[in-house]
Formats: C-alpha cells, sequence, structure tokens
C-alpha cells in the first residue's frame, strides 16, 4: 500500500476512532500533504530518520525561515501520529519516537489586574451611547462566561442556551478531541446570562446570538471570529492597552484559580487540558509564594 492510501487511512482512522474534529483533519491533511509531497516518497519503509532530520531542515528554512517553531512542530506532530498508526497496523516504517519536536520558547501569558478586569466587566452597562441594551446584555454575558469557565471560543460558540443550567450553575461542555467536562457559573455570571436570555425574543437554540439576521435565515449563532471583536471591543473601550481577546479570559481564569490556591490538576480538569504539562504554563505567574519568601529573606543585611 502506498503512503498517499496509508495517509487517507490514517485521518479517517483519527476521525472514526479518535473522534479529531474537521478542522484537526484538515490541519493534519494539509501538514502530511506537505511532508509527502516534499519527499517524494512511495512506501513508509523510506521514512528514515535522516529523511526527518531533512524535512526539519527543510521547515526551518521555510518561507525564508519565517514559519515559527511552534507550527513546524504542528507538521511533526502530524507525522509522529501518522508512524505510531503504521506501528500499530505492524507496517514496516520509522519509530515515531525518533522523532524530536523544536524546543520552543515558553509562552508569555498576558495577565490582566483585578483593576482591569472590573473595568471591562462593568464597561458594557456603563456605556449610553452606541449598541443597544440587547447587545451589552449579551457582550456583558459573555465576558463573564468567559472568565467563571474558562471556556475556549470555539466552546462557546457552539454552546447552546438548553445546555446551561442556571439552577445549578453549571452545564457541560465538549472540548477538544470531543472530550466532555464539566464547568461552573459564578454568581455574576449566573446573573449576567440570565439578564441576557430575559430579553432574548428569537427562537434559535445557540446562547450567543447575532441580533440582526445576516446570511442563512436561521443562522444567528455567534462565529469565533465576532466574538473576538466583542472582547477587543470592550477592552479597548475599558481603557485597556492590552491586546485582549477570548483566551486572554481563559487565562485569567486559570491564573485566578491558581494564585487562589486551587491545584494544579483540578484547573487542568477544568481546562479541559489533556497534559498537566500545558496547564504549568500559569503557574510562573501565580506563585505568590516565591515572592514572599523572597520579601522576607533576601537582601536581609542591608536592611
Amino acid at each position: 500500500m502506498n503512503i498517499k492510501e496509508l495517509k487517507k487511512r490514517y485521518l479517517e482512522y483519527l476521525e472514526i476512532e479518535k473522534g479529531a474534529s474537521q478542522r484537526t483533519l484538515e490541519n493534519y491533511d494539509r501538514y502530511l500533504n506537505r511532508f509527502v509531497a516534499w519527499s517524494e516518497i512511495e512506501t513508509p519503509k523510506e521514512i528514515t530518520k535522516e529523511l526527518i532530520r531533512q524535512y526539519h531542515i527543510y521547515l526551518n528554512r521555510l518561507n525564508e525561515g519565517k514559519l515559527k517553531k511552534v507550527t513546524q512542530n504542528y507538521h511533526l506532530i502530524a507525522l509522529r501520529g501518522f508512524l505510531r498508526y503504521l506501528a500499530k497496523e505492524d507496517i514496516e516504517s520509522l519509530s515515531p519516537e525518533k522523532i524530536e519536536l523544536a524546543k520552543t520558547a515558553q509562552r508569555e501569558i498576558e495577565v490582566l489586574s483585578e483593576n482591569e478586569l472590573k473595568r471591562l466587566f462593568e464597561i458594557p452597562l456603563l456605556q449610553n451611547k452606541g449598541s443597544s441594551q440587547i447587545i451589552k446584555l449579551r457582550d456583558k454575558a459573555i465576558l463573564e462566561i468567559l472568565f467563571s469557565t474558562g471556556l475556549r471560543v470555539s466552546e462557546l460558540c457552539n454552546l447552546d442556551k438548553e445546555k446551561i443550567n442556571l439552577e445549578k450553575k453549571e452545564f457541560t461542555v465538549k472540548g477538544k478531541g470531543g472530550k466532555i467536562r464539566i464547568v461552573f457559573l459564578s454568581d455574576e455570571s449566573k446573573k449576567a446570562i440570565k439578564n441576557y436570555f430575559d430579553k432574548r425574543v428569537d427562537i434559535d437554540p445557540a446562547a450567543f446570538v447575532r441580533v440582526k439576521k445576516t446570511g442563512k435565515k436561521d443562522d444567528l449563532r455567534l462565529t469565533p471570529r465576532s466574538v473576538q471583536r466583542i472582547v477587543q471591543k470592550w477592552a479597548i473601550r475599558a481603557g485597556i492597552t492590552k491586546q485582549i481577546t477570548p483566551h486572554t479570559l481563559r487565562h485569567a481564569f486559570a491564573t485566578d484559580l491558581l494564585a487562589g490556591g486551587a491545584d494544579l490538576r483540578s484547573v487542568q480538569a477544568l481546562l479541559g487540558h489533556a497534559n498537566v504539562s500545558t496547564t504549568q504554563i500559569y503557574t510562573h505567574v501565580t506563585n505568590k509564594g516565591l515572592k514572599e519568601i523572597h520579601q522576607k529573606f533576601h537582601d536581609k543585611n542591608r536592611k
């Protein structure tokens, strides 16, 4: 069986057996197509450690070296997954453990202060001009729910009204890879969502919708890009100069929990991270204990 047919079967395996999203399938297809086109191989046996080394060099120099390290790693992760599938099917090829990822710089997290968060949550209902009342209520609810639950923007957009249990202040959400997790609402987010839902006159099932109908007759659901624009709009009006996105509020959710004393594994579960290493990026901005130790013990002789 040639490499292209095996790649097709691998993507079908991801879709059916692993429940991969359409976006993941499209990305993996693109990454693997690039490898197959570059390498010009016909069979899995031709994948060698030297070929992978040359491919890594190719990725690093692609577009005059402008391909980010993290994007290079996405290509290699897709290839490594493909090799794992081949091994599972007893098809001879390079061991997936032979593929090493490029080292990447630790992500910097944009941290919002308590004052900035307060201004952001207050600004929609303080504005007297511009947006209609229903839009202000909707946007207030979006800001509150993102901070209260740590939802990804795609999860927020896919959320339906009937899924939100305001009485219990909780609901389940389907995250990456189709994994289900439970998230919880704060009193403020519950209040904001109820105020918004009470003013809704449409019958659209989506939790958050456009006010004016555009596109398909019954398609009112907000898109991730729309939510991003909403968050940025209110951040600017709140006088926040930092680059704020919906993911910034997911960061704020995680750092707030850790700063309050929550353990890393619990935060991992609430965020829906597959690996705790992903959650650990937040610890360097929340460890108040280190600051207290520094202030207590550092440079005592000069006092």
